[in-house]
């Protein structure tokens, strides 16, 4: 498994990010089943103000930009996605959307604590 992390901004309206926060209590079974389907086996997501930090963790083989909107080819996903979209914004620092798998920002790692023990033993 690997570990992927990226970022998104809520758009800076209070109204809109508690009632962003609400749809996350009620995740639709399909988008859960779909994130699943992907491979994707753990997903958390964090708020602070308006910034959104993703965390998940996927197959070895799995390529954010080639695999992660397959979870949208259900009809429902893709109403959900777009609905999640009315509150979301891309950060400053993203390069220039080419697809719709752009629209998180990937995030360079740059420490584990795991593999620097690794290291040092």
């Amino acid at each position: 498994m690997r570990s992927y992390a990226q970022v998104l901004d809520l758009k800076n309206d209070p109204t809109l990010i508690a009632e962003y926060k609400d749809w996350h209590t009620r995740v639709w079974p399909e988008v859960l089943n779909g994130l699943r389907a992907i491979g994707i086996r753990r997903m958390k997501i964090f708020l602070l103000g308006t910034h959104l930090f993703m965390y998940y963790e996927a197959p070895d083989d799995f390529n954010p930009a080639r695999d992660y909107q397959n979870y949208a080819k259900d009809p429902r996903v893709r109403e959900w996605d777009t609905l999640m979209r009315t509150f979301q914004q891309r950060v400053a620092e993203a390069p220039p959307a080419s697809s719709p798998s752009d629209w998180w920002t990937p995030m360079e790692e740059v420490f584990d604590l795991e593999t620097a023990s690794q290291r040092s033993s």
